[in-house]
């Protein structure tokens, strides 16, 4: 049998630690406060993961055949020293994580080991007491490749489906589009709601447009009506459905400002892309997250 860790039991964890463990899969929990179990509501449906969640590796526990990294990328060197433990030259390492960066960021944390960029389409939240609540099917793409197919064994027969692409750059960008222009519900506290407003959607279409300018120059095949997909999905959301980069600002928390926007900026000015956009959305949100004031 597959031995499988998984590191980060957050809304993302949590959802696929109990779509393993219901399909008798379980397992071994990490993160940075111990706890003694996870708990998923589906619907009407109530799953306890069995921890514990251990807050280092046991000794001679390691290296797993799967390793699940769901940490956000602003926690990912906080957990160098776990995934040096828990990975070995034979591991697969899925990084279910945002943006497009995931093989060269884990890369020199795990020894090694096979990464697999994974794409998250789902939408799942933390509930104050710490339980997460799934609010839609969940599903997550990968590159296709030998490694994936490891991911997907382990997760075979679950509900959170595994689907792979032999185009997961262009998949990729596309999430980081979703993602980027979500970033603009810190910058005024609001949640979807604010993207019927047509001013608002002026800007966010705006924004898309540069990002998507950005993911042309760096090889992702993207058409022109991407952007007002992406608008769209906004657009038809509930109003008071939030975006996890806001829940973020709400606690107080770092925020996943540079994996999410700031690469858009970064790689505009590799490729000689202009994003004057950017130039305002990414000191903002820097500061939102990292002060000082």
């Amino acid at each position: 049998m597959t031995s499988i860790a998984l590191i980060g039991p957050g809304a993302i964890g949590t959802t696929v630690a109990a779509a393993l463990h219901r399909v008798g899969r379980t397992p071994v929990l990490f993160g940075r406060s111990a706890r003694d179990d996870l708990r998923l509501q589906t619907g009407p449906e109530r799953i306890v993961v069995p921890g514990p969640v251990r807050t280092e590796a046991v000794p001679g526990g390691g290296p797993f055949d799967l390793v699940l990294i769901a940490v956000k990328a602003t926690q990912l060197a906080g957990v160098g020293p776990l995934l040096a433990a828990v990975c070995g030259p034979d591991t697969v390492v899925c990084v279910l994580q945002n943006g497009i960066e995931q093989v060269e960021t884990v890369g020199p944390l795990v020894r090694g080991a096979a990464i697999v960029p994974a794409v998250v389409w789902f939408p799942a939240t933390r509930e104050p007491g710490g339980a997460v609540v799934l609010h839609g099917p969940a599903r997550i793409t990968l590159p296709a490749g030998a490694a994936s197919d490891r991911v997907a064994a382990a997760l075979g027969g679950s509900w959170c489906a595994v689907e792979t692409t032999t185009d997961f750059h262009a998949v990729a960008w596309r999430k980081l589009l979703q993602n980027a222009v979500a970033g603009l519900m810190v910058l005024t506290g609001r949640r979807s709601g604010m993207y019927a407003r047509e001013d608002v959607a002026g800007v966010a279409r705006a924004y898309l447009r540069e990002c998507l300018a950005v993911a042309r120059a760096d090889g992702a095949a993207l058409d022109d009506d991407v952007v007002e997909a992406v608008l769209r999905e906004f657009r038809t959301r509930p109003a008071d459905l939030g975006t996890s980069i806001l829940a973020d600002r709400t606690a107080g928390l770092p925020l996943e400002w540079d994996a999410r926007n700031g690469v858009v900026q970064r790689l505009g000015r590799r490729h000689g892309v202009p994003t004057p956009l950017s130039d305002v959305v990414v000191p903002l949100l820097a500061a939102a997250s990292d002060g000082p004031g």
